[in-house]
């Protein structure tokens, strides 16, 4: 996993899990800590993510919310769309140009 860019906007690489949950965690809460407005996270180079890595996403939200921000998702891969819309946390998490749950393809 990597995670390059500032407290504006970061770009996720790889893959978010188990193993790469920790760093994952102690970069965003650093980048929502030290920055104002929008926290986006772009997830265009993300492989594939498990439970541990949502749930860090859902941690950086909750954080970004305590501290008077928000934190915007871009470009999420189709796979991970599926499984937000399966989690419905696509209703939950601010995400740039949506969803379009009619027009992601079936597994």
């Amino acid at each position: 996993m990597h995670i390059r860019g500032d407290h504006a906007e970061l770009v996720v690489g790889g893959r978010l899990d188990v193993r790469s949950a920790a760093d994952a965690r102690t970069v965003l809460h650093t980048a929502v800590d030290d920055g104002l407005g929008d926290l986006v996270l772009d997830l265009s180079e993300l492989d594939s993510w498990d439970a541990t890595g949502l749930g860090v996403i859902m941690g950086a939200h909750r954080r970004a919310g305590r501290c008077g921000r928000r934190l915007v998702l871009r470009d999420v891969p189709p796979q991970m769309q599926r499984l937000l819309v399966a989690t419905r946390l696509h209703r939950i998490l601010a995400i740039e140009g949506g969803i379009g749950v009619e027009s992601l393809p079936r597994v």
